[in-house]
């Protein structure tokens, strides 16, 4: 399994926390708002390539919306696969910062 990098982290547990409702937007949305951090939209759709390549999430094409010139939503989702690589993001991040780290970085 390959380890992932923050921003790859960070996508792909956005995909998970919004289930059926992940595309672009809802996605960018979501790291802004829980995370604080900005993701410019080509960084995020080469992360949800990488994360579709590695097997991580798959994408499902939606209808156009119903509006003139509406045009179709990629919509993401976690595969088994996916979450297995975000449990042992948190495990990694649990093994490297347990009580005795945090305490001795805050005095430092």
């Amino acid at each position: 399994m390959k380890n992932l990098n923050l921003t790859e982290e960070m996508v792909l547990w956005a995909v998970w926390r919004l289930k059926g409702e992940a595309y672009g937007v809802t996605i960018r949305d979501h790291i802004v708002r829980n995370a604080g951090r900005q993701v410019p939209y080509g960084t995020l759709y080469s992360a949800l390539a990488k994360l579709e390549k590695l097997g991580y999430a798959r994408k499902t094409i939606a209808d156009p919306s119903p509006t003139r010139g509406g045009r179709s939503k990629n919509y993401y989702r976690v595969t088994p696969y996916g979450i297995a690589a975000l449990k042992a993001a948190v495990e990694l991040k649990t093994a490297l910062w347990d009580r005795e780290s945090v305490l001795a970085l805050e005095k430092s």
